[in-house]
């Protein structure tokens, strides 16, 4: 839920100029009026950054300082965008151009594509993935759908800050990336990636932006077309510019430095994608004469919401740490963050269902909701629960509202309603607006009654209320408004993708929810090896996943429940623990301020030691079937996981990164390779099994005598949550 559709209220567009800076506090109005020269924002979460810039175009727009088709706004989402579009129009600045980075590229690369290369542009692929599979093909590299959006990651990661495929290996190194495959390997697929969409004429969206890029560098002339028609830029979330995007802007900027940009280092969560907050860090070193202005007042969250957030904060390091800035809270008080822990993960989801139930029958809105989670694959217990529990919910990041088909519909029915409405009996009983909606929408399937349940019908219902409330809203601000100036609200809004709200509780990953807001927020699987992720090894690596928590606390308005639970499964060794970040937050824990990031520890409390016992006789082979289908198993890598890889894993990740580490600690010290220790496919068994003692540990297949022998100790106290004296080797 965006500040934008928080409600959808239609606002009066102000009568001056002087009115469109109504309302703003002063810092704000410091932003909406600094409209020469470089000018940087710091913006905290919940501040109103949005409100300032949006506010500073309309008031440059209407004061007759800006010309609307010379200012180009850019951000990162088509929503952001669209949401920035919306807001505009409300307040009597159209003819903005807002855009995404990719956006505003590709329309150039298509104007000037005929004058710059000649002939037709090639085709835009919307997934590469299919390319990097043909490339590992072409390579005879074997890569399972994992290592494919890996490697498809690394490529990304490679153009955003333009490097070849020759350098791939050594600027891997250097930016301290932890390749999937070998990094020659990976470079060899690159290549190969780049030789296929040339010969299949094809670009990627990362193309877009570098041949946007080498035309304005080699033709003088475009780029100065180009700044002709752009004098005046906006960039949204500057924390999260890549290398490539920063060469686009300065290339777009000239010499010039009519430039506002806005940003919280704080919130720098993207890296992995070549995204850097250097750029809003450095802003001030590039422009010695930019006025920067610092938002605090957080207008979204309770005190004791930015309380905690602030909290997160104080215990970071690095130069993101040094920028933070103190937010505060200029609403009422509000309840206390809940802290909650669970014997294992589907009793979490049970729990935090339940009281999701008990909000909405309470008078909590659904659309008010969210769970929010570090990794998509949590989604889907979570949606089981929430379908048990009787609560409609969407997922963060599916079909966008107005290409939903049933929007589509629901649109084509409107307007010829409201061209030949005049000639259907549905509308004979129809009096205003809002009735008129709902005659016409109740042939589509709108019912007054939402369907019982959960799943596609449900999800279309929803969709089509959605509609019937916007036409309230729509009526309720513009008394006589007709069917047809409804119409022309929905293709408005369809073109900014402006969406109404719709009802239901919203599931979304942390990295989705990012520029969202709810009344009420569960952050959910806050426990160490998810939060931070346990394959966050540097100190760089855990501060972002510290600032990606904070980003989560600084979703919710109102309240805020935290959860963890202490095994993966009903049963289950209860071996986790809550996340490091909470340390000195939450009740009865101790701060760990000014305490060196354990990356690779896990969170795992160490245990007492158990004992070991004798060494198990040989085990007599028998046929090795599917510990989960019972099929009869005949590959050898399967042989090895007991089961059919297309049977369903229930691995203990965190267990399983463990795992790797001590293998790689013991190849080290015996200078062998890694997978002479254990291979992978032998440590995933390990880690699904977690063997409770050397008769269970010597029954998975690659783990022989001479192995149990020698490594048997270390991976039992491993499985255990303990772990090996350092220096340990049993050979």
């Amino acid at each position: 839920m965006t500040a934008a559709t928080h409600s959808t209220l239609f606002p009066r567009v102000p009568d001056s100029a002087d009115a469109v800076l109504d309302g703003l506090d002063p810092e704000q109005r410091e932003v909406a009026t600094a409209l020469h020269g470089p000018v940087c924002v710091l913006a905290g979460a919940g501040t109103g950054k949005t409100r300032a810039i949006t506010h500073r175009i309309a008031y440059g727009v209407r004061a007759g300082i800006l010309q609307p088709s010379s200012v180009l706004a850019v951000t990162f989402t088509n929503r952001a965008a669209g949401e920035m579009r919306g807001r505009l129009r409300q307040l009597g600045a159209g003819g903005v151009q807002a855009r995404t980075f990719h956006s505003a590229a590709l329309r150039q690369l298509q104007y000037f594509w005929p004058k710059a290369i000649g002939g037709s542009m090639p085709r835009l692929v919307d997934r590469k993935i299919q390319l990097v599979a043909d490339a590992a093909a072409a390579c005879r590299v074997r890569l399972d759908r994992g290592e494919l959006r890996d490697v498809t990651a690394e490529i990304e990661w490679s153009k955003v800050t333009q490097t070849v495929p020759a350098d791939y290996a050594p600027a891997a190194a250097k930016a301290g990336r932890e390749a999937p495959r070998d990094p020659a390997e990976i470079a060899q697929l690159y290549a190969a990636y780049e030789d296929i969409k040339r010969e299949r004429s094809v670009i990627d969206f990362e193309d877009v932006l570098l041949l946007t890029v080498a035309v304005l560098q080699d033709r003088h002339d475009i780029a100065e077309q180009v700044r002709a028609q752009y004098q005046h830029f906006v960039v949204d979330e500057y924390q999260d510019v890549s290398p490539l995007q920063q060469r686009l802007l300065e290339l777009w900027l000239g010499e010039r430095d009519d430039l506002c940009v806005v940003g919280d280092a704080s919130q720098t969560i993207y890296s992995f994608t070549g995204a850097t907050p250097d750029h809003l860090l450095d802003f001030r070193t590039r422009h010695p004469g930019a006025t920067v202005v610092k938002l605090v007042r957080d207008y979204r969250s309770t005190p004791q919401v930015v309380h905690l957030a602030n909290g997160l904060l104080a215990q970071a390091k690095g130069r993101a740490a040094d920028h933070r800035l103190e937010l505060v809270s200029q609403r009422p008080a509000g309840p206390e963050p809940v802290y909650t822990e669970y014997t294992d993960e589907p009793a979490e989801a049970e729990g935090a269902a339940r009281r999701i139930r008990e909000l909405m029958d309470a008078g909590v809105p659904a659309a008010e909701i969210a769970v929010l989670f570090r990794t998509n694959a949590q989604s889907e217990t979570y949606e089981q629960a929430l379908a048990d529990a009787g609560v409609p919910y969407q997922l963060r990041g599916a079909e966008r509202f107005f290409d939903r088909p049933e929007v589509r519909k629901a649109g084509v029915a409107l307007r010829g309603a409201a061209r030949f409405g005049g000639n259907d009996s549905l509308l004979d009983d129809a009096v205003d607006l809002p009735s008129q909606v709902r005659a016409v929408l109740s042939g589509e399937g709108w019912t007054p009654q939402p369907p019982a349940g959960s799943g596609a019908v449900r999800e279309r219902w929803e969709s089509l209320a959605a509609l019937v409330n916007l036409a309230q809203d729509f009526a309720a601000a513009k008394p006589g408004a007709t069917l047809a100036d409804l119409v022309a609200e929905l293709d408005e809004r369809a073109s900014a993708q402006h969406a109404p709200t719709v009802q239901g509780v919203t599931l979304a990953s942390l990295h989705s929810a990012k520029g969202l807001e709810w009344d009420v927020v569960f952050l959910v699987g806050v426990a160490e090896g998810m939060m931070p992720i346990t394959y966050a090894k540097t100190d760089e690596q855990i501060e972002e996943e510290r600032r990606l928590l904070y980003v989560g606390v600084t979703r919710a308005r109102e309240r805020l429940h935290l959860s963890w639970a202490l095994s993966r499964s009903p049963g289950g060794r209860p071996s986790r623990r809550p996340s490091r970040f909470l340390d000195g937050l939450r009740p009865g824990s101790t701060a760990t301020a000014g305490r060196a990031a354990a990356g690779g520890a896990g969170g795992i409390e160490r245990g007492i030691p158990g004992t070991r016992g004798s060494a198990p006789r040989r085990v007599q082979r028998i046929p090795a079937r599917c510990r989960v289908c019972g099929r009869t198993l005949t590959d050898a890598g399967e042989m090895k996981l007991m089961r059919c890889d297309d049977c369903p894993s229930d691995m203990n990740e965190a267990l399983y990164e463990r795992l790797r580490e001590w293998r790689a600690d013991q190849a080290r010290k015996s200078g062998q390779p890694a997978f002479c220790v254990f291979t992978d496919r032998t440590l995933m068994a390990i880690a699904e099994t977690a063997p409770d003692d050397e008769h269970q540990l010597a029954r998975i297949p690659g783990v022989g005598m001479r192995k149990l022998t020698r490594y048997g100790a270390d991976v039992l106290a491993i499985c255990a949550g303990q772990y090996p004296a350092a220096g340990t080797d049993q050979g």
